[in-house]
């Protein structure tokens, strides 16, 4: 009997990290389960690396409801296929993988997954690179292909510029010859976010940005601005685009806004507004597979990872505590 029949039909331990009910960071707990041999069309993959999302948190309040509960949080990942499915032909056992996005399930030691939904990871690129930004990298894809099509010359402000997206949105931006205005919060932050690229930092706690991007932009504002903290910050970000640019809101951080009054984008104003889902965006299988790509493509021309902080899995409680209350920079990995 072949190594790939025995290994997919051997039962395997794993570790997860799940909530029984929305709540705070509390409700995390740690589990030690029998993972199944992997079903038709499905792969078991062994973790090295698990990316920590404010998606996560999301999820874990409640803000973007789970299917069911109990359920394992974590949408990213990176690892090693220790068993194949029937009917799997394009990944086999030993291969380094990474995914992204649905479904959820990434706080674990290893988890079962279809297939399509994992991409193997070049050589040149390590788990702990991979895993800690491909959700962003894909958001990226998103955000600057499809959303709003940025090109060369053009001025983009990026909110969180020293955070885990922040810091991909400000390289790619860069690699496409844009300008970049970035939101930070203090002077360190603003450091590493210029060791990225980033052109101009606005220490937001200390100027109001919007006044500073129409200073920085000589009255003219900003031709894409992208928002992952929503609240009273998205509604002053509308302030700092030029006519017939575009305001993209990825995120909540602060906060749901409530209802956007069409006054405020326009016609007065003039400027679009985008409301984008980057688990929509996934789930067309060729989107999903051109923002993993595009991701690979960005690594191997010097897109540069920032791995602010390595915890345990046991520890996934603390790093998303972390990341709610602002103390980290750059991305949050969980090693099993």
């Amino acid at each position: 009997m072949s190594r790939q029949s025995v290994d997919s039909a051997t039962p395997q331990q794993a570790t997860q990290v799940f909530i029984e009910q929305y709540g705070d960071a509390s409700e995390l707990s740690l589990r030690h389960v029998t993972l199944a041999p992997p079903a038709a069309g499905e792969i078991r993959v062994r973790h090295t690396a698990i990316g920590v999302n404010f998606v996560d948190i999301y999820h874990r309040t409640g803000l973007y409801a789970l299917p069911a509960l109990p359920a394992v949080l974590g949408v990213e990942a990176a690892g090693i296929v220790e068993a194949v499915g029937p009917g799997v032909d394009t990944l086999t056992p030993g291969q380094r993988v990474a995914y992204a996005g649905p479904p959820a399930g990434g706080y674990a030691s290893a988890r079962n997954l279809p297939a399509d939904r994992a991409l193997a990871i070049p050589d040149d690129i390590a788990d702990d690179t991979i895993a800690s930004l491909l959700l962003r990298g894909i958001t990226t894809q998103m955000l600057y292909s499809h959303v709003y099509p940025l090109k060369a010359g053009d001025t983009v402000l990026v909110h969180a510029a020293a955070g885990g997206l922040g810091l991909v949105l400000v390289q790619w931006a860069k690699s496409l010859g844009a300008r970049v205005i970035g939101t930070v919060g203090s002077p360190a932050k603003a450091a590493l976010a210029k060791r990225h690229g980033l052109d101009e930092a606005i220490l937001y706690r200390e100027h109001d940005f919007v006044a500073a991007v129409h200073k920085l932009t000589e009255g003219r504002g900003v031709d894409y601005a992208i928002d992952g903290i929503g609240g009273q910050t998205l509604l002053q970000t509308l302030g700092t685009v030029r006519p017939y640019g575009m305001v993209a809101s990825v995120g909540q951080v602060a906060g749901d806004m409530g209802p956007l009054d069409p006054a405020l984008i326009g016609p007065a104003r003039s400027i679009a507004f985008s409301r984008p889902s980057v688990f929509r965006f996934m789930s067309d299988p060729d989107l999903y597979r051109e923002g993993m790509l595009a991701t690979f493509k960005q690594l191997q021309s010097g897109l540069k990872a920032n791995i602010g902080t390595v915890l345990p899995l046991a520890q996934a409680a603390e790093a998303q505590r972390r990341l709610e209350a602002g103390e980290t920079s750059g991305s949050i990995l969980l090693r099993p």
